[in-house]
This record gives C-alpha cells, sequence and structure tokens, in this order.
C-alpha cells in the first residue's frame, strides 16, 4: 500500500495552507479536491494558491477545466487518480485538500460505473430543466426515479438534471447504475485524513474575511469576465461561492455592499454544512479543533510521520 494524505475541511479553514506546508515538509504534491477550483476562470474568486506559492511545490488539477463544463466526482475522481499515481512515481506524497467530500468519498471509497452522457444529451435536459422550471422539473424526475428525487433539493441543480440526463440517455435511473458495485480508483493507497475543525466563530469571521479578500484582490473584475461568457446560469462555476451575488450587482440590480453582505452570508451557511458532511461522512479522521497555523503544523507532522512509517512510495 502507498500512502495518500488527505486535508479536509469547510472553506476559510487553512486547508491550503496546511497542505503546502506538509507539502514542503514531506516532499508532496497538492492535488485539488475542490469542486470549484478546477475551473480555470475562478482563480481568485475559490481562493486558488497563489502562484508563489505553486511556485514551492507541485499542484494538480487547478484550474484544468473551462467554466462551460461541469465536473463531476467520477471525472475528478479518475484525474485525481491520475495525478497520485504520477506523485507516486516521482516519489512524492500526494497531498489532497478540498472541501468537496463528496469528491473526496468517491476518491476514497469508490463510484458505481457511470455511463458517459452525450453532451447533446445532457444540453436537452438543462433545456428541460429550464422549459419547466426547478419544481416541476423535479417532479417529472420523481416519476422517473423516486429514490433520487426523494434525496436531491428542487433546489440542487447539477445533481437533479444529473438524474434526469443518465435516465435519458441510457433508459435506466441514476439510483440503478448507483446500485453497482463500487469500484476504487487507486486501491493500492492507504489514505490518512485530517479534517479541520475550527470553532464556528472562528470560522464564521474567516469566512468573511475570505470574501474581503477576493474582493480586493480582483474579485469583482473575475466575475465580470465571467459574464461575459454567456454561459447558462445553471453550470457549476456560475454557483461558486460569491459569484451569483456579484453578477447580481454588475447587473445593476443590487450595490456591492449589499452583493457583499448576501456573499458572506450564503459563504458562512455552506462551511456551516461542509462542517456537518465531514462530522458525519469522515468517520477515520484525525479531528483538529483549529484553524491552520505553522504551531498547529509542527503538532500534525508526527501523526503524518507515524502513518507513512507503515506505507511506501
Amino acid at each position: 500500500m502507498q500512502p495518500v494524505l488527505i486535508i479536509a475541511g469547510p472553506t476559510a479553514s487553512g486547508k491550503s495552507g496546511l497542505a503546502l506546508a506538509c507539502a514542503r515538509e514531506f516532499a508532496g504534491t497538492v492535488i485539488n479536491a475542490d469542486s470549484m477550483q478546477v475551473y480555470r476562470e475562478l482563480s481568485v474568486l475559490t481562493a486558488r494558491p497563489s502562484a508563489a506559492d505553486e511556485a514551492l511545490v507541485p499542484h494538480r488539477l487547478y484550474g484544468v477545466m473551462s467554466a462551460a463544463e461541469r465536473c463531476s466526482a467520477g471525472q475528478w475522481a479518475t484525474l485525481a487518480a491520475a495525478a497520485i499515481g504520477e506523485a507516486w512515481t516521482a516519489g512524492r506524497l500526494p497531498i489532497l485538500v478540498g472541501g468537496t467530500g463528496f469528491y473526496i468519498k468517491a476518491l476514497t471509497e469508490g463510484l458505481s460505473t457511470m455511463p458517459v452522457v452525450p453532451s447533446g444529451v445532457r444540453n436537452d435536459a438543462m433545456a428541460r430543466h429550464t422549459q419547466l422550471g426547478p419544481a416541476a422539473f423535479h417532479a417529472e424526475l420523481a416519476t422517473i426515479d423516486p429514490v433520487a428525487a426523494a434525496r436531491l433539493r428542487v433546489s440542487d441543480t447539477q445533481r437533479v438534471t444529473r438524474a434526469y440526463e443518465v435516465w435519458l440517455a441510457t433508459g435506466r435511473t441514476l439510483t440503478a447504475w448507483q446500485s453497482e458495485p463500487a469500484l476504487s480508483p487507486v486501491p493500492d493507497a492507504a489514505f490518512f485524513t485530517i479534517v479541520l475543525e475550527p470553532p464556528r466563530d472562528a470560522l464564521n469571521a474567516a469566512c468573511d474575511a475570505r470574501f474581503d479578500a477576493m474582493l480586493a484582490h480582483g474579485g469583482l473584475d473575475e466575475a465580470r469576465a465571467l459574464a461575459a461568457l454567456n454561459l447558462d446560469p445553471i453550470l457549476p462555476a456560475m454557483k461558486a461561492l460569491g459569484v451569483p451575488e456579484l453578477l447580481h450587482h454588475l447587473a445593476g440590480e443590487i450595490a456591492l455592499a449589499e452583493a457583499a453582505k448576501a456573499a458572506k452570508l450564503a459563504t458562512r451557511h455552506f462551511a456551516k454544512r461542509q462542517s456537518t458532511w465531514f462530522r458525519t461522512q469522515i468517520v477515520s479522521a484525525e479531528r483538529v479543533n483549529a484553524q491552520f497555523s505553522e504551531s498547529l503544523a509542527s503538532e500534525i507532522f508526527p501523526k503524518i510521520r507515524d502513518f507513512m512509517l507503515t506505507t511506501h512510495i
């Protein structure tokens, strides 16, 4: 078995800082496990690692897809497995870092074999969603795949349309496909997971500061460039934290201060949901009730060394 370190937690918890510190200490390659940091147009608004950070150690899967595309957990897991293998071949420790729990679970536990959906079918599903509206579309899905519809929120456009397009392309429900035995993308990996769980007040403050920093470093210009692409608003990149609010401001619908306030609130709510997910879904993990700091890294390093003693690259 070969080692893979996973650093997870809610947004603004300091995951990237810890990953960079670990990569420098253990000759690691940092591999993105954030569903929005895969989009090249969203560098500032997803707080991707800086060019200076990327120059210190290898970074993979950042900005590898267009905002016009939709990255699935299966696609990401395939890319991540390749990046992990590349790191092992180079004698480096793969360090996955991100807050997209479903991506991490797809890699560690595997996913059922899923069909490739042609882009034309995907476009048909999205057009049907636009035609019917979210509630009626969800109701239609419930007649096709009641199990999937029952666990998906009406507002979860990406996953609702995904369930519909799978049925449209194959004549078989997403639930049926997901009942197939899961296949692990990296069966020879030993995983060690660290979850950052900062206190709620500290995390909320960090979420607010994170958005202020994005605005100070060109976040509004990035949103303006994204708007100029005239992409379908239901694409994942168009729903990244802060993007909808800034687009409303750029359309003249709300003031920038109002957009910032709404984006901060949405970020805090999202961080809370992430914390709940990692608490209930990631059982075997080293949990750290703090944000990243240099002193925290020195406490964590011995645990990583112990883990690496039981594996090899």
